[in-house]
């Protein structure tokens, strides 16, 4: 049995994870299962590149990233469920961060999806592909 699902959505792809949650609520719903659902925002780390944004960027966009997937939670799922999600912005690697919120949440399954892949997926492996080989979880892919 089911006992936490995890589904990772990217918010900047608009629409394109509605199914994605969909499918990650309904999975959790089956079971009875907590529903806890991850964003990632790249790292800009210590890098010169941080140097070109403001001291708090990072806070600001953390905060503003939160409202962006209450907000995708509330409108796919209904205020009443998105009471009961787990909502988790995380700041890294994609792929990193969504197995250390599925450890740190004793995830029982990850729900992710994937685009259609072409030449650089193949050579480079995307997202999905390395929660799928490094997870100790099961993981769903939606297409």
């Amino acid at each position: 049995m089911t006992q936490s699902v995890l589904c990772a959505v990217d918010i900047s792809n608009g629409d394109v994870d509605v199914n994605v949650l969909k499918t990650a609520a309904r999975l959790a719903d089956q079971d009875g299962a907590q529903l806890d659902v991850v964003t990632v925002l790249p790292d800009f780390g210590e890098s010169w590149v941080s140097g070109f944004f403001q001291p708090d960027f990072h806070e600001k966009a953390l905060e503003d990233a939160h409202k962006h997937l209450v907000d995708l939670c509330t409108t796919v799922l209904g205020a009443a469920r998105n009471d009961k999600v787990r909502h988790v912005v995380a700041t890294g690697t994609a792929y990193r961060e969504i197995l250390k919120t599925a450890e740190s949440a004793s995830s029982d399954l990850i729900v992710i999806g994937a685009h259609k892949p072409d030449l650089k997926d193949y050579l480079l492996g995307p997202n999905a592909s390395r929660v799928v080989r490094h997870s100790n979880a099961s993981v769903y892919v939606v297409r």
